[in-house]
């Protein structure tokens, strides 16, 4: 299968420019150059650096020139540390994926549309010079599953508009569903070689998610192990998560939940990507903060092993903070050990 040389172990910045508060002193002081230096310390060789549209537009559209400047501070300090970036549009202006419910006119709206595909080839003419060190992302979790062709279309004129701009650099492409597995075969041919399969792995997702005061139906004293057998997660997934999870688990039903149900779960990416001849990349899979360290080392120990066994490219979810963060506290007793399996 092709290989996404440069972006083979990394670690997403979520939280810094992207999901914050977008003030200065957060822009400021999250992530630091000695952050950076910490990263490629630990042997990895790119970041992926999610930013919300906030970051560089005022609300009617404008630029914020001084929003850039934290994207140029990034490129710098990774370019000083010798890691590759990827520029991931996490938030669009009418789209995020943790505001679903009140943001789908995105895909409905060519007002919109027009503004993304302008932003994009604004981000195009500062940083596709940058083709040797920098990827793009142009959209960060389609979540509703009924607007394949929709999000086809939209992300292939978007891409034609980079291309004008940058006609080499490497350039991410989810699906929908959450950036779902399963969803890859839902998406077009890749437009040219320089195309990039994207997914994001976080099942199975009750034990991924426990206790996370976002997902309904979720109680915060709930907790569960890995690996562990097939028919508990399924019976803690009906209990805990909102209809539709799961399904993933029935297709692969084993009798135990443990590193082969990774190979089953990417089998078809696989498939498709050698038949596309395309590289494969998980822009994000990791472990909350409430699972107990034994077994955020066993997950993370097998998802390992299949991201090796493939080479597939991946950037963990999260370096620091969003319930997720590898370097805080929660971490410490076992971030050595965890460090290596990323």
């Amino acid at each position: 299968m092709k290989k996404f040389t440069g972006y083979i172990k990394g670690v997403n910045l979520g939280g810094w420019l992207s999901q914050c508060d977008h003030s200065k002193e957060t822009y400021n002081t999250f992530i630091v150059e000695s952050d950076i230096e910490r990263i490629a310390a630990w042997g990895l060789d790119h970041v992926r650096l999610p930013i919300d549209y906030k970051l560089v537009e005022t609300e009617d559209g404008g630029y914020i020139e001084e929003g850039f400047t934290y994207i140029d501070r990034c490129l710098d300090w990774c370019e000083r540390n010798g890691l590759n970036m990827i520029l991931d549009l996490h938030k669009t202006a009418g789209y995020s994926f943790d505001e679903f419910e009140t943001s789908t006119g995105f895909f409905e709206s060519e007002k919109l549309q027009n503004r993304f595909v302008a932003l994009w080839e604004e981000l195009a003419k500062r940083y596709g010079k940058y083709e040797n060190r920098l990827t793009f992302e142009i959209l960060n979790e389609i979540v509703a599953p009924d607007v394949a062709d929709i999000w086809n279309r939209i992300a292939k004129r978007t891409i034609e508009a980079i291309r004008q701009i940058a006609p080499n650099i490497q350039i991410l492409l989810g699906g929908v569903n959450y950036n779902s597995v399963d969803s890859l075969k839902l998406l077009d041919l890749p437009y040219d070689k320089n195309i990039v399969y994207n997914y994001h792995f976080y099942e199975p997702l009750i034990f991924t998610h426990q206790s996370a005061y976002w997902v309904k139906n979720m109680t915060a004293d709930f907790h569960t192990t890995y690996p562990n057998e097939y028919a508990k997660f399924i019976s803690e997934t009906e209990k805990f998560l909102p209809n539709g999870n799961g399904d993933i688990y029935i297709r692969i039903m084993r009798d135990k939940m443990d590193k082969t149900f990774f190979e089953h779960a990417f089998s078809e990416a696989i498939r498709i990507a050698e038949e596309r001849d395309i590289a494969l990349y998980c822009g994000e899979y990791g472990v909350i903060d409430q699972a107990d360290l034994t077994s955020t080392l066993n997950w993370y120990s097998d998802i390992h092993t299949t991201f090796e066994k493939y080479g597939i490219g991946r950037a963990a979810w999260n370096y620091k903070g969003k319930d997720f963060g590898i370097v805080d506290e929660h971490y410490a007793p076992i971030l050595d050990q965890l460090t290596k399996l990323l």
